[in-house]
């Protein structure tokens, strides 16, 4: 089970509860460091995930089946609401989202499989690191400094918070990019991240032409190997930063480079 990752979802939504009253008007108006949203449109952004959870809108075909278009259409439907109205929409669904993420651990239910629109498929159980990787990446990325333009000051990431997201990034990696970062895995790359949240991965390319990539735990040391910390992974991993300013490549550099050049986890 990811009890640890029901623990970092709640860790992060009570670091942004916190910070929520202390912003005035001007504040949620600020753009954030996520490109086409203010401070506001990140909260609402979050609102929405929680009240889809709990209540699950019917399928509709018209929607974006690119997962951050669909974010946007989300953010945009919300765009004419005051900020008191986004806030209460997050105050009110996120504490029922935690509830139903937690009952996710159950031994009953926690294997199965759950289709994340334009994300993949994944257990129920780790549906709770999705929400640890998001908030926390649009807490201490997109809203906060130094890259976010909110002057407040939160205690340094833990491995407790910064582990979960980067599980789920790591499970979500060989799904939401599909035969676009397959092709640009011809050999095993190692993924060496350090720091809070540190873990070391091998990336194994397809072993068919319909394959996909695998994450497999531990390194090949004949591998081409990427060094990074775990913080810097979450940043250039999404693209919010150059995946040269924060990465070290050993080994063939032309094996790794053109993976990290697709890289963009959502």
């Amino acid at each position: 089970m990811t009890h640890a990752g029901l623990a970092a979802a709640r860790s992060s939504t009570t670091q942004l509860a916190e910070i929520i009253p202390q912003l005035d008007d001007g504040q949620w108006e600020l753009p954030s460091a996520c490109a086409g949203w203010r401070v506001i449109d990140v909260v609402a952004h979050l609102a929405a995930l929680a009240s889809e959870a709990v209540t699950p809108p019917p399928p509709d075909p018209s929607l974006p089946r690119n997962r951050e278009r669909y974010h946007d259409l989300r953010v945009d439907e919300r765009r004419g609401w005051s900020h008191a109205e986004v806030i209460d929409e997050w105050r009110r669904s996120t504490p029922r989202q935690l509830d139903l993420l937690e009952a996710a651990q159950d031994p009953s239910v926690a294997d199965e499989p759950v289709e994340v629109a334009g994300l993949g498929t994944y257990p129920r159980h780790l549906l709770a690191n999705t929400m640890a990787f998001n908030v926390f990446c649009h807490l201490r990325d997109d809203l906060l400094a130094p890259d976010g333009p909110l002057p407040f000051t939160l205690p340094e990431p833990t491995d407790d918070q910064v582990a979960p997201a980067v599980e789920f990034m790591l499970a979500g990696l060989p799904q939401m990019q599909g035969p676009e970062l397959t092709a640009t895995v011809r050999r095993p790359l190692v993924l060496d991240l350090t720091g809070p949240g540190a873990t070391t991965v091998t990336i194994l390319p397809a072993t068919g032409p319909d394959g996909r990539l695998t994450v497999a735990p531990g390194a090949d040391a004949t591998t081409t190997r990427v060094h990074s910390t775990a913080l810097d992974f979450i940043a250039w991993a999404t693209t919010r930063k150059p995946w040269r300013d924060h990465c070290r490549i050993t080994g063939d550099a032309s094996a790794a480079t053109p993976f990290l050049d697709c890289l963009n986890i959502i």
